[in-house]
């Protein structure tokens, strides 16, 4: 059942009628509204969390999370880049959420950069 909310709040957020920075419902109000326990409830909002679309900001409550800015990131020849999922030290690093991949860039001459995946662009 949670996975069924965690679609609809899904679709509610990539259609855009939950807007960036829209609270979502309390827990008991959409445990109340679709007849599922809190705990169902909790779990729709932590799959969400984990897919980087909401934040829980506790007491306020649990908020659609906006884009951040991106930054470009040119690739030279002979640089190679990957995608996974951040360490603890480094989503504090970088100060992530949680659910997003970060990107590492390992340049020709050794060097390597690491960004997060929903801040950069990666061109030639």
């Amino acid at each position: 059942m949670f996975r069924q909310l965690a679609d609809l709040l899904r679709d509610r957020i990539t259609s855009g009628a939950l807007a960036p920075g829209a609270p979502l419902p309390s827990e008991l109000r959409m445990a109340q509204e679709y007849g599922l326990s809190r705990t169902s409830v909790r779990q729709a909002v932590a799959l969400l969390r984990s897919e980087g679309l909401v934040i829980v900001q506790p007491p306020r409550g649990t908020f659609v999370r906006a884009a951040e800015p991106t930054e470009t990131v040119t690739l030279l020849k002979g640089d190679t880049a990957t995608a996974r999922m951040p360490t603890p030290a480094e989503r504090r690093e970088l100060e992530m959420g949680e659910g997003i991949p970060v990107i590492m860039i390992f340049r020709a001459d050794g060097s390597h950069e690491l960004y997060a995946a929903d801040r950069i662009r990666i061109g030639r």
